[in-house]
C-alpha cells in the first residue's frame, strides 16, 4: 500500500490569523500492518470526535480525515496553539476488497481494517489419497 501525495485541500477563507488557516493539515503517524485476512490502518487522530471523522476509498484510493475539536474549560484569555485538522491519503491494492472496508475510533486511535479478496488469501488445500 502506497502513500499518495495529494494536493492540499482548499477551504473557504475565514477570519483567522495566517497561522491557524483550516487549509492547513497534519499528516497522521500510522502504523501499517497485515494480518492472514487484511491489512489494517493504524492512525492516531487524537482529539477527533466520531463525526467529524471521514474515511473514503475512491478510485483505489483511501482518504482519512479528521477535525480535532478542543473546548476549554473556562474564558481563555491567551491562546498560543490551534488544532489542525488530520489528513492522509493512501494507494489501496488490487487484492484489497474495497465492499467490505471497516473502521473503528477509540481514544485517539481510528483504526480501518482492509479485507483481502478471497482470490488473494492463502487457502489449505485438501491431500486426497487414492
Amino acid at each position: 500500500m502506497a502513500e499518495t501525495t495529494a494536493p492540499a485541500k482548499t477551504q473557504e477563507k475565514t477570519d483567522l490569523a495566517p497561522t491557524r488557516e483550516e487549509s492547513r493539515y497534519l499528516t497522521p503517524p500510522v502504523d501499517i500492518y497485515e494480518t492472514a485476512d487484511a491489512l489494517v490502518v493504524a492512525a492516531d487522530v487524537p482529539g477527533a470526535e466520531k463525526d467529524t471523522v471521514s474515511i473514503r476509498v475512491d478510485n483505489g484510493i483511501l482518504t482519512i480525515e479528521a477535525k480535532p475539536s478542543y473546548q476549554p474549560r473556562g474564558t481563555a484569555y491567551s491562546e498560543e496553539f490551534a488544532l489542525l485538522n488530520f489528513y492522509r491519503q493512501f494507494q489501496l491494492p488490487d487484492a484489497i476488497d474495497q465492499d467490505k472496508i471497516e473502521a473503528q475510533y477509540k481514544h485517539g486511535v481510528l483504526t480501518v481494517t482492509l479485507p483481502k479478496a478471497e482470490a488473494v488469501k492463502p487457502r489449505q488445500i485438501a491431500v486426497n489419497v487414492k
